[in-house]
Protein backbone atom coordinates (compact mmCIF):
# COMPACT_ATOMS: atom_id res chain seq x y z
CA UNK A 1 0.00 0.00 0.00
CA UNK A 2 2.99 2.28 0.74
CA UNK A 3 4.39 2.07 -2.36
CA UNK A 4 0.89 2.35 -4.56
CA UNK A 5 0.81 5.96 -2.61
CA UNK A 6 4.26 6.43 -3.40
CA UNK A 7 3.34 6.05 -6.38
CA UNK A 8 0.45 7.76 -6.86
CA UNK A 9 2.18 10.57 -5.22
CA UNK A 10 5.20 11.02 -7.67
CA UNK A 11 3.10 10.85 -10.79
CA UNK A 12 1.94 14.34 -10.84
CA UNK A 13 5.43 15.35 -10.30
CA UNK A 14 6.65 13.63 -12.99
CA UNK A 15 4.16 15.36 -15.34
CA UNK A 16 5.03 18.53 -13.99
CA UNK A 17 6.93 20.97 -16.81
CA UNK A 18 10.26 21.01 -16.45
CA UNK A 19 10.54 24.84 -15.19
CA UNK A 20 8.13 23.70 -12.37
CA UNK A 21 10.64 21.37 -10.91
CA UNK A 22 12.90 24.01 -10.56
CA UNK A 23 14.67 24.63 -13.84
CA UNK A 24 15.90 28.44 -13.87
CA UNK A 25 14.70 29.77 -17.40
CA UNK A 26 17.05 30.39 -20.31
CA UNK A 27 18.54 34.13 -20.55
CA UNK A 28 18.44 35.24 -24.11
CA UNK A 29 20.55 38.33 -24.70
CA UNK A 30 19.32 39.73 -27.89
CA UNK A 31 21.40 42.33 -29.48
CA UNK A 32 20.09 44.81 -31.72
CA UNK A 33 21.73 48.10 -33.54
CA UNK A 34 22.32 49.54 -36.91
CA UNK A 35 18.92 48.51 -38.45
CA UNK A 36 15.29 49.78 -37.13
CA UNK A 37 12.52 47.53 -36.68
CA UNK A 38 9.34 46.90 -35.03
CA UNK A 39 10.55 47.24 -31.00
CA UNK A 40 6.70 46.73 -30.13
CA UNK A 41 6.20 43.63 -32.27
CA UNK A 42 9.72 42.05 -31.64
CA UNK A 43 9.56 42.24 -28.16
CA UNK A 44 6.13 40.86 -28.40
CA UNK A 45 7.72 38.25 -30.20
CA UNK A 46 10.11 37.08 -27.68
CA UNK A 47 7.22 37.84 -24.66
CA UNK A 48 5.59 35.24 -26.05
CA UNK A 49 8.23 32.24 -25.96
CA UNK A 50 6.95 30.87 -23.20
CA UNK A 51 7.84 30.99 -19.38
CA UNK A 52 11.01 29.22 -20.21
CA UNK A 53 13.20 31.75 -21.19
CA UNK A 54 13.67 35.37 -20.09
CA UNK A 55 15.19 38.30 -22.00
CA UNK A 56 17.43 41.42 -22.52
CA UNK A 57 18.12 43.57 -25.39
CA UNK A 58 21.18 45.31 -25.64
CA UNK A 59 22.05 47.42 -28.57
CA UNK A 60 25.73 48.09 -29.80
CA UNK A 61 28.01 49.26 -29.20
CA UNK A 62 27.23 48.91 -25.96
CA UNK A 63 26.48 45.49 -26.15
CA UNK A 64 30.24 44.74 -26.86
CA UNK A 65 31.07 44.43 -23.42
CA UNK A 66 28.60 41.92 -22.43
CA UNK A 67 31.05 39.49 -24.75
CA UNK A 68 34.04 40.08 -21.83
CA UNK A 69 34.71 36.74 -20.08
CA UNK A 70 33.43 38.82 -16.58
CA UNK A 71 30.00 39.24 -18.38
CA UNK A 72 29.54 35.82 -20.13
CA UNK A 73 27.84 34.29 -17.04
CA UNK A 74 25.19 36.91 -16.92
CA UNK A 75 23.26 35.19 -20.39
CA UNK A 76 22.80 31.81 -21.41
CA UNK A 77 22.02 31.92 -25.55
CA UNK A 78 22.51 35.11 -27.35
CA UNK A 79 20.06 35.83 -30.27
CA UNK A 80 21.76 38.49 -33.44
CA UNK A 81 19.05 41.06 -34.25
CA UNK A 82 21.50 43.48 -35.62
CA UNK A 83 23.24 44.97 -38.71
CA UNK A 84 26.39 46.63 -37.06
CA UNK A 85 29.59 47.31 -39.03
CA UNK A 86 32.18 48.90 -36.91
CA UNK A 87 34.25 46.98 -34.57
CA UNK A 88 37.85 46.65 -33.14
CA UNK A 89 40.62 44.84 -33.07
CA UNK A 90 39.95 44.52 -28.73
CA UNK A 91 36.04 44.07 -29.72
CA UNK A 92 37.32 41.05 -32.55
CA UNK A 93 38.77 39.36 -29.69
CA UNK A 94 36.08 39.36 -26.81
CA UNK A 95 33.43 38.50 -29.57
CA UNK A 96 35.02 36.20 -31.13
CA UNK A 97 36.44 33.86 -28.39
CA UNK A 98 32.76 34.30 -26.64
CA UNK A 99 31.17 32.17 -29.28
CA UNK A 100 34.63 29.98 -29.75
CA UNK A 101 34.43 29.30 -25.83
CA UNK A 102 31.16 27.87 -26.20
CA UNK A 103 28.23 30.45 -26.09
CA UNK A 104 25.36 29.20 -27.90
CA UNK A 105 24.46 31.49 -30.65
CA UNK A 106 21.07 32.22 -33.23
CA UNK A 107 21.37 34.42 -35.59
CA UNK A 108 18.13 36.41 -37.15
CA UNK A 109 17.69 38.31 -40.72
CA UNK A 110 19.84 41.29 -41.15
CA UNK A 111 22.15 40.12 -38.57
CA UNK A 112 23.60 38.08 -41.86
CA UNK A 113 24.76 41.84 -43.66
CA UNK A 114 26.52 42.85 -40.73
CA UNK A 115 30.66 43.56 -40.23
CA UNK A 116 31.86 44.30 -43.63
CA UNK A 117 35.00 43.12 -43.62
CA UNK A 118 35.61 40.61 -40.67
CA UNK A 119 36.10 37.43 -42.39
CA UNK A 120 36.02 35.67 -38.84
CA UNK A 121 32.01 37.11 -38.42
CA UNK A 122 31.49 34.64 -41.93
CA UNK A 123 33.16 32.07 -40.15
CA UNK A 124 31.18 32.36 -36.82
CA UNK A 125 27.38 32.90 -38.23
CA UNK A 126 28.42 30.32 -41.67
CA UNK A 127 27.22 32.67 -44.28
CA UNK A 128 27.47 36.87 -45.73
CA UNK A 129 25.07 39.32 -47.34
CA UNK A 130 27.71 41.17 -49.51
CA UNK A 131 26.96 45.18 -49.42
CA UNK A 132 30.26 45.32 -52.62
CA UNK A 133 32.00 42.74 -54.37
CA UNK A 134 33.91 40.52 -51.73
CA UNK A 135 36.30 37.69 -52.30
CA UNK A 136 36.29 34.98 -49.72
CA UNK A 137 38.03 31.74 -50.22
CA UNK A 138 39.75 32.91 -52.84
CA UNK A 139 36.32 33.63 -55.00
CA UNK A 140 34.99 36.96 -55.46
CA UNK A 141 31.39 37.19 -54.93
CA UNK A 142 29.17 40.01 -56.67
CA UNK A 143 26.66 42.36 -54.48
CA UNK A 144 23.63 40.62 -53.12
CA UNK A 145 20.52 41.89 -53.27
CA UNK A 146 16.90 42.30 -51.66
CA UNK A 147 13.26 42.66 -52.28
CA UNK A 148 11.06 43.50 -49.55
CA UNK A 149 7.15 42.39 -49.49
CA UNK A 150 7.74 38.67 -50.62
CA UNK A 151 5.42 35.84 -50.08
CA UNK A 152 8.05 33.48 -50.15
CA UNK A 153 7.76 29.57 -49.70
CA UNK A 154 9.91 27.67 -47.28
CA UNK A 155 10.75 24.15 -47.51
CA UNK A 156 11.76 22.43 -44.27
CA UNK A 157 14.80 20.15 -45.22
CA UNK A 158 14.92 17.89 -42.34
CA UNK A 159 11.26 17.70 -40.26
CA UNK A 160 13.59 15.26 -37.64
CA UNK A 161 15.66 17.67 -36.54
CA UNK A 162 15.17 19.75 -33.28
CA UNK A 163 15.08 23.18 -34.54
CA UNK A 164 12.32 22.41 -37.29
CA UNK A 165 10.73 19.29 -35.46
CA UNK A 166 6.98 19.49 -36.12
CA UNK A 167 7.03 22.09 -38.71
CA UNK A 168 5.94 21.68 -42.52
CA UNK A 169 6.46 23.80 -45.33
CA UNK A 170 5.23 27.00 -44.72
CA UNK A 171 5.25 30.64 -45.83
CA UNK A 172 6.53 33.71 -44.92
CA UNK A 173 5.71 37.68 -45.89
CA UNK A 174 9.31 38.77 -45.71
CA UNK A 175 12.08 40.46 -47.16
CA UNK A 176 14.79 37.85 -49.55
CA UNK A 177 18.02 38.29 -50.04
CA UNK A 178 19.81 36.80 -52.91
CA UNK A 179 23.52 36.47 -53.54
CA UNK A 180 24.86 36.10 -50.36
CA UNK A 181 27.61 33.57 -49.18
CA UNK A 182 26.71 30.65 -47.64
CA UNK A 183 29.53 27.60 -46.20
CA UNK A 184 29.47 24.66 -47.85
CA UNK A 185 30.32 23.16 -43.95
CA UNK A 186 26.80 24.15 -42.58
CA UNK A 187 23.76 21.81 -42.63
CA UNK A 188 20.67 23.30 -43.89
CA UNK A 189 17.40 23.51 -42.08
CA UNK A 190 15.22 25.57 -44.53
CA UNK A 191 15.16 26.09 -48.12
CA UNK A 192 13.46 28.01 -50.70
CA UNK A 193 12.87 28.24 -54.75
CA UNK A 194 11.84 32.05 -54.90
CA UNK A 195 14.11 33.55 -57.49
CA UNK A 196 14.67 36.88 -55.59
CA UNK A 197 16.45 34.37 -52.77
CA UNK A 198 19.41 32.13 -52.32
CA UNK A 199 18.54 29.24 -52.04
CA UNK A 200 19.50 28.10 -48.73
CA UNK A 201 18.01 30.48 -46.25
CA UNK A 202 18.59 28.54 -42.69
CA UNK A 203 21.38 26.81 -41.24
CA UNK A 204 23.33 25.33 -38.37
CA UNK A 205 26.75 24.72 -37.72
CA UNK A 206 29.43 24.83 -34.95
CA UNK A 207 31.87 27.70 -34.43
CA UNK A 208 34.29 26.52 -31.79
CA UNK A 209 32.23 24.61 -29.00
CA UNK A 210 29.37 26.84 -29.47
CA UNK A 211 26.21 25.37 -31.16
CA UNK A 212 25.04 28.33 -34.35
CA UNK A 213 21.28 28.36 -36.05
CA UNK A 214 21.34 31.08 -38.88
CA UNK A 215 17.81 31.70 -40.09
CA UNK A 216 17.72 34.55 -43.15
CA UNK A 217 14.06 35.36 -42.23
CA UNK A 218 12.79 38.30 -39.84
CA UNK A 219 12.81 41.62 -41.63
CA UNK A 220 9.19 42.42 -39.66
CA UNK A 221 5.62 41.98 -37.93
CA UNK A 222 4.22 39.67 -40.33
CA UNK A 223 6.87 37.48 -39.58
CA UNK A 224 7.61 38.12 -35.78
CA UNK A 225 3.85 37.10 -35.82
CA UNK A 226 4.30 34.01 -37.36
CA UNK A 227 3.17 31.49 -35.67
CA UNK A 228 5.64 29.02 -37.23
CA UNK A 229 8.50 31.84 -37.55
CA UNK A 230 7.81 31.98 -33.56
CA UNK A 231 7.89 27.83 -33.32
CA UNK A 232 11.35 27.63 -35.23
CA UNK A 233 13.15 30.87 -32.85
CA UNK A 234 11.94 29.06 -29.67
CA UNK A 235 13.42 25.73 -30.77
CA UNK A 236 16.29 27.39 -32.13
CA UNK A 237 16.99 28.75 -28.95
CA UNK A 238 16.26 25.82 -27.10
CA UNK A 239 18.59 23.34 -29.50
CA UNK A 240 21.57 25.87 -29.12
CA UNK A 241 21.05 25.88 -25.51
CA UNK A 242 21.33 22.34 -25.28
CA UNK A 243 24.34 21.91 -26.70
CA UNK A 244 26.29 23.13 -23.98
CA UNK A 245 24.82 21.86 -21.08
CA UNK A 246 26.66 19.45 -18.83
Amino acid sequence: MKLVLFFLFMLPVALLPVKALGQEPVRILVITGGHDYDKVTFTGMLEELGDEFTFEIEEFPDAFNLFLPENRDNFDVIVFYHMWQTITSEQKKAFSGCIMDGKPLVVLHHSICAFDGWDEYIRIIGGKYFHVPTIVVDREYPASTYEHDRHIALEVVDTLHPVTKGLKDFELFDETYKGFYVSPNVTPLLTTDDPTSTPIVGWTHRYGKARVVTIQSGHDTPTFQNENFRKLLRQAVLWVFEGVKP
